[in-house]
This record gives C-alpha cells, structure tokens and sequence, in this order.
C-alpha cells in the first residue's frame, strides 16, 4: 500500500510538470508529436525490457488474444489521452486540462461502482454529485460542453480501469501497449512524408534531440502510474491525481498566463471541495473499517 502511494506520488508530479515539456514543440502538429510519443516510447520500452531480458515475456502477452484485446483497448484509449493533452497544452487549455484531471478522481469512483463492484458511502457519493455541479456551472460559464476536460477524465478513467484488468509487470505492459498503436504511428509519418508535411524533422537539432526525450519523459510516469495501480484501489489511486492538476493550474496561470473567470474558479472551488468530502468520507470509512 505505502509503496504504491509513493509510486503514484511521483508519477502525478511528473504528470503535473509535463505541460513544460510539450510547450516547446507548440509549432508541431498535436499528431505528429504524438506519433513521435509513440515511437520513441517503444524505442525507450525496448531497450529497457532487452537490459532485463524479458522479450519473450512480451511475445507471450501478445499471442494471447484476451490479453491482446485488453491491450489494444489500453493502448488506444492512453493514445487518445495524449493527442487530447498534447493539442491542449499547445493551444491554451491547460486550464482545461487541469479541470480534467481534477474531474478523473470522482469519476474513477462510478468506474468503481460499475466494473469493480465498489461501493462508496454517502459522502463518497456527495462528492460525486458536487463535482457533477461544478462541470454544470464551468459548461454555463463557457457557453459550450468542456469536451477537452470530460475527454482527458473519460478516456484516463478507462484506462486506469484496463490497467486493473491487465495483471503484467509495468515495463513489458506499457512496451505492449506502445507495440498496440506503433503500426499507427508509423503509418501516420510515411503519410507526412507522403504528402510533405513533415514538421520534427526539420527541427534545430538540439530541439529534436529533445524531441527523442519524449519516450523517457512519456515512460517515466506510465510505469510509477501502472506499479501504483498493480498496488492500490482504483479510487485511492485517483484520488492522489489531485496532485497533477494542481500543478497544472498553477502553471496555466502563473507560467502561461491564461485568463481564469471568476466563474470558472467558482467550478474549481466546487471541485475542491468534493475532493476533500470524498477523502474525509474515505478515511472515516477506513477507521470504522479498523475498528469492526
């Protein structure tokens, strides 16, 4: 338990701070630096299953169809996540994107409730319906759906729940799980190439080499996040993720300077607060647990 709080710790920090990191491509198309994620992610996966020879394990998973199936739904479903996060980073939402991963938390519980028979007291449940009225109020203050938001919460939400149903160790999962969408993101660069719009490769070389980072920098939270999965329940483990979105509004408005209304600030207030009564609903639970 104590271990897998730590490795999620870490992994949300990371998380929280990667805003930096994908600002300095913001002149690259969101799918292009994502097929290059993807890429590098596998190269930097590769080489780290081969040190731990561990290959044959791999071949093993992906010969197996559930798991395959398993793999190719968690595969697609962080590949979603990334191109949702990678676009709004570079074009002004991190906002938006820390409203979103606020939001992942809650919504992890009715995850809980519907595929892993959780069931939360009524404090749990109250967090969830605050949280359902802050969406209501940040949608009215927008005047349209935060579809940025609800994606990176849906589409991060299932795949912690897949990360639940795949029992394998967090390099070889998060290497099979880059093999799933590799053919994609390859086919996507003969496509550029194809119709002349590649755009990373013609960057300075120093910013390229930073580009090749992207599969250490992809990689590095993944596998703190999947070790923290294999170890905690998934409503604890998205109720730390409170730690990334902090980060990232604090750096939306502070380091990106993009404008907070004070509506929008009412939502997150209201966020907040069905955080804390979740964990307070949460560690009661625990104690009167202990106790009986």
């Amino acid at each position: 338990m104590n271990n897998g709080l730590v490795n999620a710790i870490i992994a949300y920090i990371m998380w929280g701070i990667l805003p930096l990191y994908w600002k300095l491509f913001n002149h690259v198309p969101a799918g292009e630096i994502l097929s290059h994620r993807v890429v590098w992610s596998f190269v930097f996966m590769g080489i780290l299953v081969a040190i731990q020879r561990r290959w044959g394990e791999m071949k093993r998973i992906l010969a197996n169809r559930t798991q395959l199936l398993a793999l190719t739904a968690s595969g697609l479903l962080i590949a979603a996540n990334w191109l949702i996060f990678i676009w709004a980073v570079n074009n002004g939402h991190v906002v938006e994107t820390s409203l979103g991963y606020y939001l992942n938390p809650l919504l992890n519980v009715l995850l809980a409730v519907m595929f892993l028979r959780e069931k939360p007291n009524r404090g749990q449940w109250l967090a969830i319906a605050i949280a359902g009225a802050a969406v209501l109020i940040i949608a009215i203050d927008y005047g349209r759906f935060p579809w940025v938001a609800i994606s990176l919460a849906v589409s991060f939400g299932l795949y912690g729940l897949a990360k639940k149903k795949i029992a394998q160790d967090a390099s070889v999962g998060l290497l099979s799980e880059t093999a799933v969408v590799l053919p994609i993101a390859l086919g996507y660069w003969i496509y550029l190439g194809i119709v002349g719009k590649t755009t990373a490769w013609t960057l300075p070389t120093p910013m390229f080499l930073e580009l090749l980072l992207s599969g250490v920098v992809t990689a590095l939270p993944l596998l703190f996040f999947a070790r923290a999965a294999a170890r905690l329940s998934l409503s604890t483990l998205g109720f730390v993720q409170y730690i990334g979105p902090t980060i990232m509004l604090v750096l939306s408005v502070f380091v990106f300077k993009e404008s907070v209304s004070p509506v929008l600030l009412v939502g997150f207030g209201f966020i907040w607060v069905a955080l804390v009564v979740y964990a307070t609903a949460s560690i009661r639970a625990t104690k009167l647990a202990k106790a009986s």
